[in-house]
């Protein structure tokens, strides 16, 4: 059992990698040599990118509900031919109006076949256990812009972006699919073990129809919040420590820390934080950013690495705490469809995050990192506010 285990996470793990380095960190390489060719700007491919988040954000809810209904490996599956076919979109395009169909269908895929369709598709199989499987993946996709970004610009200093966009339309077909069809199917023989299990589940919530609501607007809060940081570092984080006097060598190497700091994060939640409650490794993650910030716009560079590792590390962390966080506040009942819903509007956060925060270094300098650190704070200020079933239960003294 544990070594089927093990597969599952290693198989969904290396397809989640595949997944996030061929549309998340895809424009990063390719935007310029895009915009070149089919005569556009740069932006425009941007907005094309923007589009698929937008279009993820939408269709998120309708891939959950597939996935609590079919289970994780149909739908995988089945969008490993989706992504496939943006892709190949993408490498035969020949203007604006192909580029933004093929991001498009993209989004389409983005919306079923990231983390929160494979936070759904593990808690599909494991219930309640599935905290550890999160982490696993997230540990292995952890990589994807340390694969993706070298391999992408390889592959179109080499070939050409069209290939680069080929090469990877292949990769889900002859990778990604072979791995998303080992995934377990869902018996039909644990269907009514499931079924009566959540409508226990059901029976007992502690949860009122109030309490239920206000977390999941609290939730959703906060994943916006966290998406949009994120989001908004990983597209200027270089500018903004060199902005804020860092050379620029020395920003690279410091920006080039998230990445590292972000996989210790996971492994840190894998190993010291297991036993303790997601809502608690949530808090403390949930502080980072603001404490790394506030350090490095006081002190300056010298603190500009304590700040990239403290991002690198908080978001690593707030990527688990996504997938377990409303496992363990909600229960497995409709899993995938709240995962979806919850989610909407951190794409729309997302899709804004990079032209938002360049405004406002454009606007304000280094002291745009006053807004990030200041988002940061209400995040941890909503995660506090939070509180669990239990601890529901307890203060109702039932």
């Amino acid at each position: 059992m544990m070594q089927h285990r093990s597969l599952t996470v290693a198989s969904l793990g290396i397809a989640q990698t595949l997944a996030w380095a061929s549309s998340y960190y895809l424009p990063a390489m390719l935007a310029t040599a895009m915009a070149r060719e089919l005569g556009i700007s740069t932006p425009t491919v941007f907005l094309g990118f923007s589009l698929a988040l937008v279009v993820s954000a939408l269709l998120g809810p309708l891939a959950g509900k597939l996935i609590d209904r079919y289970g994780g490996r149909p739908v995988l599956v089945a969008n490993s031919f989706v992504f496939a076919a943006g892709l190949a979109g993408l490498a035969v395009a020949q203007g604006p109006v192909g580029m933004m169909l093929a991001w498009a269908v993209l989004g389409v895929a983005m919306a079923a076949g990231l983390y929160e369709a494979a936070f759904a598709a593990l808690v599909h199989l494991y219930g309640k256990d599935a905290r550890s499987a999160i982490t696993g993946i997230t540990l292995l996709a952890g990589f994807a812009s340390t694969v993706g970004w070298p391999l992408t610009a390889w592959l179109e200093l080499e070939w050409g972006w069209r290939a680069a966009c080929m090469v990877w339309a292949g990769l889900h077909l002859v990778v990604a699919l072979p791995l998303n069809l080992l995934l377990p199917a869902s018996p039909a023989a644990r269907a009514a073990p499931l079924e009566e299990a959540q409508t226990a589940q059901a029976s007992s919530e502690p949860f009122s129809a109030q309490n239920a609501s206000r977390t999941a607007m609290l939730l959703a809060f906060v994943f916006a919040v966290t998406w949009f940081i994120s989001t908004a570092m990983a597209a200027h984080l270089p500018r903004l420590l060199q902005i804020q006097g860092v050379p620029l060598a020395t920003a690279l190497i410091f920006a080039g820390l998230v990445g590292p700091a972000q996989v210790a994060g996971r492994l840190l939640e894998y190993g010291l934080l297991s036993n303790v409650h997601p809502l608690m490794s949530a808090r403390v993650a949930g502080a980072m950013h603001s404490v790394g910030a506030m350090a490095f716009l006081f002190i300056g560079v010298p603190a500009g690495a304590v700040f990239t590792v403290l991002h690198g590390a908080g978001n690593g962390v707030l990527t688990i705490a996504k997938g377990t966080l409303p496992l363990m506040l909600f229960g497995v009942k409709d899993y995938g469809a709240r995962q979806g819903l919850l989610m909407v509007p951190a794409r729309f956060a997302q899709a804004l995050s990079p032209w938002l925060f360049g405004l406002a270094l454009d606007r304000f300098g280094g002291a745009a990192l006053w807004f990030s650190a200041a988002l940061g704070a209400l995040a941890f200020a909503a995660l506090m506010a939070l509180r669990d079933a239990s601890s529901i239960t307890t203060q109702r003294g039932d």
